[in-house]
C-alpha cells in the first residue's frame, strides 16, 4: 500500500515548529539535520548564507502513522502559507481529539470549535501559530 507523505517547508523557523508539533502529539524530540553540517548539491542544501544561519534542511515526524517531513526553504525563497494544504489528524478518543485541538489552537485562529457533525461526534478545525491549516477529528479504529 501506498501512502501519501506531506512536506512542509519553512521560512526560517522549522526547528521552533517542529518541536512544537513534537510537544504537541507527545512525541520524542525530533532530531534535525543542518544544512551546515551536510556536503552536498549546493541547490539543494542552500546558499552558504543558508548554511551559516543553521537552517534545517530535513526532519520528520510520524503523527499518527503517517510520515510528515520538514525543512527551511533554501536559497532564500520565501514560502508563503495559503489555503491549500491542511493537515487532518484522525484520533481514537475525544478526550485525544480534544487535547490535540487545544494545543494547536494556542495562538492560532479557530475556524470550526469542536463539534458534532453528520460524519463524527467531534470535528475542529483551525490554523495554527505557524500558519498550517488542520483538521482534527474524532474517528474511532470500530469505524
Amino acid at each position: 500500500m501506498m501512502a501519501i507523505e506531506n512536506f512542509i517547508y519553512f521560512n526560517g523557523n522549522c526547528k521552533e515548529a517542529v518541536e512544537y508539533y513534537a510537544e504537541v502529539f507527545g512525541l520524542d524530540k525530533p532530531e534535525f539535520m543542518i544544512a551546515k553540517c551536510v556536503p552536498g548539491i549546493p541547490d539543494f542544501v542552500g546558499t552558504d548564507e543558508d548554511r551559516e544561519k543553521g537552517l534545517v534542511m530535513y526532519t520528520s515526524l510520524k503523527i499518527k502513522n503517517s510520515l510528515v517531513m520538514f525543512a527551511d526553504a533554501p536559497n532564500n525563497r520565501k514560502v508563503t502559507f495559503g489555503d491549500n494544504v491542511c493537515l487532518t489528524v484522525s484520533c481514537e478518543t475525544i478526550e485525544e481529539t480534544t487535547e490535540i485541538f487545544n494545543k494547536l489552537k494556542i495562538d492560532g485562529h479557530v475556524f470550526i470549535d469542536l463539534q458534532e457533525v453528520f460524519f463524527t461526534k467531534c470535528l475542529g478545525s483551525l490554523t495554527d501559530k505557524f500558519g498550517l491549516n488542520w483538521f482534527v477529528v474524532y474517528f474511532p479504529q470500530s469505524r
